[in-house]
């Protein structure tokens, strides 16, 4: 399964039917809360992956870019976290209802 597949899975694995934005949130916010870490999954790509229990590593970053299309250098800088933390919250939003 690809990194997409896998956060997509952790996230939306365990619900009977389609989550709107503010479930989302809600389900988010819920396991930030409960995650000794203080994630900040609204806007860093790192701590979303690691909510969803993904390798958050450059390699795993690299790839997930990759699978994304990213046209940029895959070297972990703000430009491409900062990118693929917006292209996942779009994908996600395209599976709400």
């Amino acid at each position: 399964m690809s990194i997409l597949g896998n956060i997509f899975h952790a996230i939306f694995g365990a619900f009977t039917q389609p989550l709107t934005r503010y479930e989302l949130d809600v389900e988010l916010d819920k396991r930030a809360k409960a995650n000794p870490e203080k994630l900040d999954w609204r806007n860093s790509i790192v701590d979303l992956m690691k909510l969803t229990n993904q390798d958050s590593s450059l390699e795993a970053r690299k790839e997930l870019a990759k699978e994304l299309g990213y046209t940029g250098s895959l070297d972990g800088s703000a430009d491409m976290n900062i990118w693929l933390h917006s292209q996942v919250m779009t994908k996600l939003a395209d599976q709400l209802k």
